[in-house]
C-alpha cells in the first residue's frame, strides 16, 4: 500500500485496500509569507496507516515509528491550496535513504456528483526509474458535520453536470394528469420561504429536505427486522453550499434571491440540488452510499435525482466497465417524494424513496430496484406544533374525562328516583369501567388508554419550560379527574352491591330472583378469551413473514425488560374491553329478562361516545410523530392493532350496536323482544321465567328511606308479602 509495508491484512484486500485507513497529525505549523504578501506556511507531521481489522483510533495515536508511518515536512501554500511535503517511512537512518516519498495534498473549493472530497492526495516515490512502489492515491469524503462551517468566507461552490439529465427523469416519472393538478392546488411542500434572506431561507430549505430517519421496504409492513438507518444530507441547494447563518456571515451571492422576478414560468422555480445518501445493511450493499444531483419541485415535494455509486474499489469491474465517470457508476436513478406541510391530518407524512439501476440486465453494475418509505417526518416549522398538539390532546383528555364524570353522576342521580331497577346494573360491566380509571392510577399512564413503553420513545425533553409547566398542570388535572371518575364509579358499586344485599335479606329463601352476575362474568369472560385467542391469530397471520417482535416496559427501579408478544397484545386487549364495557349489562338483561330501565339514557350513551372519541380522533388527527415525548403522553397510541383504520370503524360499529341493544332491551320489556325475534317458528330468546321477577317496589323504597326503623320495615315486608 504505497510507501507503507502491507501485512496480510491488507494484502487480502486484492488492492481495493477496502476498510483500511489513513490518519494525518500535524505535528507543528508555522505561517510564512512569500512575494507579493502571499501566505505560506511549513509544515510537519505524521501519516499512519490503519488495516481494516484494527482499532482505527487507538492505531491512529500511535507515535512509535513503524512500517506503518510515515514521518514529513513540507510547505502549504495558500494561493494554490496545495502542500507538498516529504516523507520518511519507518525508522530515520542518518543518510535519510528512507526519505524517498512525496507526498502532495490539495483541498478543493469546487465540488461535483464525482468530487465529494475535501482532500485529495497521493504518496510517490522521488526515485523515478526505480521506484520501490507505485503511486497510492487518498481522499477525505465531505462529512455532514462539515457543513455547519463557515464556508460562505471560503468561497465553495457546487458545479452542477447532471441537471439536464435529471430533468428527463423528471418528465417520465411526473407525466400530466388531473391527480397532479389537484395536489400542485390543495397540498402544499417545502419550499423557498419569502420572508426569509435569501441564502437564510435556503439554508432553511435544505435542513428540512434533509433526511435522518429510521427506512423500510415500501411493500413491506413496518418490523423492526426489515428497517435500515436512512440518511440523505443536503449538500448543495441553489447557489448554497454547506449551511448559512446570517450573523457575521456574508457572501457576494447573498443577494440573490431565487423569486427576485415578478413574474417566473413553473421550470424556473425547479432548484438544483445536491445531496449524499446512506443506507445501512447487507441488503443495500451494491449502493450504500450514493452521491446525488438533480431537481427538487417544490410544487409536488419530489427530488429527481441521478446517482453516482464508487465502483474503484473492484478491479474487475473497472477493467471491464467502458462507461465509468471518474471510476463511479452513474446509471442510477432516484427519486424522493416529501409528505405535504399542509393538511397534515389527512396525509401520512412519511417520505418515500426509490432507488433503480438504467443498466441492462447482463451488466454486472446493475441492481434490483429498490422502494423504501421512512418514518414519519418532522419539519422545522412543525415541531413547536408537536407541543401544542400535545396541549390539544390534553384538553381533549380533560373534556372527554369531565363528561364522563357528567354521565356516572347523572346515572348516580337517576337511581335515586328507580331504586327498583338499581340490582339489575352489572357489577362487571362497572368493574370494567373502575378497571379502566383504575389502571392509570396504578401504573402512571395517561387517562382512558394504555401506556406501551417502546425502545424507541425518547425522553419527555421540552425547550420552553413554561409551556413544560402547563403540561405538568394539564396531568395532573387529568391524573385528579380520573380519581374523581373512579370514586364515582365504586360509588355506583356499593350502591348496586347494597340493594341486592337488601333484596337477599328479604328473600332469603328465593336467592334465585336476586339478580347476580356470577353467569354474566363466566360468559363475558369466555367471549374476551376467545376473542383474544382470534385477535393472537389474525396478529400472527399478519406478522408470520418477520420475526417476532418483543415490546419493553421499564420497572420500579428503572431497569428495562422485555415483554412477549402475547403479553403486549393482552395489554392493548384490555382496551378493547373498556370500550366494549355495555357487553356485561346486554347479557345480563338477557339472563336477567329485564322490565326495567337500569341504565340512564346520557350514561350508556355518553361513556359510548367517551370510550369511541379516541378512534374518531384517530382516523382524523394530524399523524406527525412526537419525537419530544414518549408515546404515554399521547392521546391515542397508533402502534396498537386497535387503533388500524379497520379498527377505527369495526370498534366503534360494535360499540354503538352495544349501546343501541341496550335501548331496546330497556324500551321494550323482555316479553315483547322474545316475541318479536322470531324467525319462522324459531324464538331467538327462551320463554320468560318468573325467577327474576322483582320484588315490589314499595318495601325496597322503604328500605331506603331514612328514619324509619327495623320493626317498621319488617311490618311493611309482611305486609307486601300477604
Amino acid at each position: 500500500m504505497g510507501p507503507f509495508v502491507s501485512g496480510q491484512e491488507i494484502k487480502a484486500t486484492n488492492g481495493s485496500f477496502e476498510g483500511a485507513q489513513l490518519f494525518m497529525r500535524v505535528l507543528r505549523c508555522e505561517q510564512t509569507y512569500e512575494r507579493g504578501n502571499m501566505s505560506s506556511a511549513k509544515v510537519a507531521g505524521a501519516f499512519v496507516a490503519v488495516p481494516p481489522t484494527k482499532n482505527h483510533y487507538a492505531e491512529a495515536m500511535r507515535s512509535a515509528p513503524s512500517n506503518m508511518t510515515v514521518a514529513a515536512e513540507g510547505i502549504w501554500k495558500s494561493s494554490s491550496g496545495q502542500l507538498c511535503m516529504v516523507g520518511c517511512v519507518g525508522l530515520i537512518d542518518p543518510e535519510g535513504s528512507s526519505c524517498d516519498s512525496r507526498i502532495c495534498m490539495y483541498i478543493p473549493t469546487s465540488f461535483s456528483i464525482t468530487q465529494r472530497s475535501t482532500i485529495i492526495g497521493s504518496f510517490s516515490s522521488t526515485n523515478k526509474p526505480n521506484a520501490p512502489y507505485f503511486p497510492l492515491q487518498f481522499e477525505k469524503l465531505l462529512q455532514s458535520s462539515e457543513l455547519w462551517n463557515n464556508f460562505g468566507t471560503s468561497s465553495l461552490y457546487y458545479s452542477y453536470s447532471k441537471i439536464e439529465k435529471a430533468g428527463t427523469i423528471l418528465e417520465r416519472n411526473e407525466p400530466f394528469s388531473f391527480h397532479t393538478v389537484i395536489k400542485k392546488s390543495l397540498l402544499q411542500f417545502p419550499k423557498l420561504d419569502d420572508a426569509e434572506e435569501p441564502m437564510t431561507g435556503l439554508s432553511i430549505l435544505a435542513e428540512d429536505l434533509t433526511i435522518h430517519s429510521s427506512a423500510f421496504p415500501d411493500s413491506f409492513p413496518r418490523s423492526r427486522s426489515g428497517r435500515t438507518n436512512f440518511q440523505m444530507e443536503i449538500l448543495s441547494l441553489g447557489p448554497l453550499f454547506g449551511r448559512f447563518w446570517s450573523m457575521g456571515n456574508s457572501s457576494d451571492y447573498e443577494q440573490t434571491s431565487y423569486q427576485s422576478k415578478a413574474e417566473y414560468t413553473e421550470k424556473e422555480l425547479l432548484m438544483n440540488v445536491s445531496a449524499q445518501m446512506t443506507l445501512d445493511g447487507e441488503a443495500y450493499g451494491n449502493f450504500s452510499v450514493l452521491s446525488l444531483e438533480g431537481l427538487y419541485d417544490p410544487h409536488v415535494g419530489k427530488m429527481y435525482l441521478v446517482g453516482c455509486r464508487d465502483v474503484r474499489a473492484s478491479w474487475h469491474i473497472l477493467h471491464d466497465s467502458m462507461d465509468l465517470e471518474a471510476g463511479m457508476d452513474c446509471f442510477i436513478e432516484v427519486v424522493v417524494s416529501y409528505p405535504p406541510t399542509t393538511t397534515r391530518w389527512l396525509v401520512n407524512p412519511t417520505a418515500r424513496i426509490s432507488i433503480s439501476s438504467q443498466r441492462n440486465d447482463d451488466d454486472p453494475l446493475r441492481f434490483n430496484s429498490t422502494k423504501l418509505q421512512t418514518l414519519p417526518l418532522v419539519y422545522k416549522n412543525q415541531r413547536e406544533d408537536i407541543l401544542s398538539r400535545r396541549g390539544v390532546e390534553g384538553l381533549l383528555r380533560i373534556l372527554t374525562l369531565s363528561f364522563a364524570i357528567a354521565c356516572i353522576s347523572s346515572q348516580l342521580f337517576y337511581i335515586r328516583h328507580e331504586a327498583d331497577s338499581i340490582p339489575f346494573m352489572s357489577l362487571v360491566m362497572l368493574g370494567v369501567q373502575a378497571l379502566g380509571y383504575s389502571l392509570p392510577l396504578i401504573t402512571g399512564a395517561e387517562a382512558l388508554f394504555t401506556r406501551m413503553s417502546s425502545s424507541e420513545s425518547y425522553e419527555n425533553k421540552s425547550y420552553d419550560l413554561e409551556k413544560n409547566q402547563w403540561f405538568h398542570v394539564i396531568d395532573s388535572t387529568v391524573k385528579l379527574l380520573v380519581m374523581v371518575a373512579f370514586l364515582l364509579t365504586l360509588r355506583l358499586c356499593q350502591k348496586v352491591w347494597k340493594s341486592r344485599s337488601r333484596l337477599l335479606s328479604r328473600a332469603p329463601n328465593e336467592p334465585h330472583r336476586v339478580p347476580s352476575d356470577k353467569r354474566v362474568f363466566l360468559t363475558t369472560l369466555a367471549i374476551h378469551v376467545i376473542g383474544y385467542v382470534i385477535v393472537l391469530l389474525i396478529h400472527s397471520a399478519k406478522t408470520s413473514q418477520r420475526a417476532l417482535e418483543v415490546g419493553e416496559y421499564i420497572d420500579s427501579a428503572g431497569n428495562p425488560h422485555r415483554m412477549r408478544e402475547w403479553l403486549t397484545k393482552l395489554e392493548e386487549y384490555v382496551g378493547l374491553v373498556q370500550d366494549f364495557f355495555l357487553l356485561p349489562q346486554v347479557i345480563g338483561n338477557i339472563m336477567w329478562q329485564i322490565d326495567c330501565q337500569p341504565l340512564r339514557k346520557l350514561y350508556y350513551f355518553g361513556i359510548t361516545v367517551v370510550r369511541l372519541l379516541p378512534h374518531v380522533y384517530d382516523s382524523m388527527r394530524n399523524p406527525v410523530p412526537n419525537p419530544y415525548f414518549g408515546e404515554e403522553y399521547e392521546f391515542v397510541n397508533p402502534n396498537m392493532d386497535f387503533y388500524s383504520k379497520f379498527g377505527d370503524i369495526a370498534i366503534p360499529a360494535t360499540a354503538a350496536l352495544l349501546a343501541v341493544t341496550i335501548y331496546v332491551q330497556q324500551r321494550w320489556n323482555y316479553e315483547k323482544l322474545s316475541q318479536s325475534l322470531v324467525i319462522g317458528k324459531i324464538r331467538l330468546l327462551p320463554t320468560r321465567s318468573r325467577a327474576y321477577e322483582r320484588l315490589p317496589s314499595k318495601s325496597f323504597e322503604a328500605e331506603l328511606a331514612s328514619g324509619v326503623n327495623g320493626n317498621s320495615r319488617i311490618q311493611m315486608a309482611h305486609e307486601d308479602e300477604d
